[in-house]
């Protein structure tokens, strides 16, 4: 990929025609990629209905970050729609209740509860585990220094890398997820890692659903979808059979030796 098409993927320019981009893209990817494993500070939110919050509020479960300004027009809506494809797709795998996400509003006061109100209403959101809030504007550089989210304001808007950051429980980052859109393996297999297999979970603490969730779903790249692997079942089943047919011998030649005696 030419540098070129590499500002297209995964930078969001906002603005009709602007200068050369000032980010660099090599240095934007570095940042994120170094955050993993860091845990982010806290910081103050607030929510679409004025109640303030924070990031570590949502500890406990995996998080789902991403950043948006509401003023952008093309490219963090198209994302936030892909994204709200893809948590509807990793909430089918791993369970709908088992991560929150958040999409944090970085341009305050223009991002604002209402106008973020309007961008989630916009986007077709209708998530209850999905938190549409604006970040403290006194936190911007140092949160997004944190997560390892890189901008820069340009005229008419910002350009900012286009990056979904995976939380764990206690607020690590575990994942970066770049670009407009992506395979949904790249989100969907961190949530599997945090919720159905990765430490601190203990040995054995996994129900039998979450256990079928883990092994028997399978990504068709095709349909772009997860669906279930039902060539485990048949090999169940065919197993099943087999050792059904085997015990009915061994039953069958039991009941003749006794006959025998």
């Amino acid at each position: 990929m030419t540098r070129s098409l590499a500002l297209l993927a995964l930078l969001a320019l906002h603005a009709a025609p602007t200068p050369a981009a000032s980010l660099d893209v090599d240095r934007a990817l570095a940042a994120s990629r170094a955050a993993i494993g860091s845990q982010p500070g806290d910081a103050g939110l607030t929510g679409t209905d004025g109640r303030r919050t924070s990031l570590a509020a949502f500890r406990g479960k995996p998080l789902v970050v991403s950043f948006v300004y509401t003023a952008c027009s093309q490219v963090c809506p198209t994302t936030t729609r892909y994204l709200s494809k893809a948590v509807a797709e990793a909430r089918t795998v791993v369970g709908a209740g088992t991560f929150e996400v958040v999409s944090i509003g970085f341009d305050p006061p223009a991002d604002n509860p209402m106008s973020m109100r309007v961008f989630a209403r916009q986007q077709g959101v209708d998530d209850p585990r999905w938190h549409f809030v604006v970040l403290d504007a006194g936190a911007r550089e140092r949160v997004a220094r944190d997560f390892g989210f890189s901008y820069s304001a340009s005229a008419g808007g910002y350009e900012h890398l286009t990056q979904v950051t995976v939380l764990d429980a206690q607020g690590r980052v575990h994942a970066q997820v770049n670009g407009e859109s992506f395979a949904l393996p790249m989100l969907v297999q961190p949530l599997k890692e945090l919720v159905l297999g990765a430490p601190p979970a203990a040995p054995g603490s996994l129900t039998w659903l979450e256990r079928a969730r883990l092994i028997c779903t399978i990504y068709d790249p095709l349909a772009d979808k997860y669906r279930l692997d039902f060539r485990l079942f048949i090999e169940l089943g065919v197993g099943i059979s087999v050792l059904g047919a085997i015990a009915a011998f061994l039953l069958r030649e039991r009941r003749r030796a006794r006959l025998a005696r």
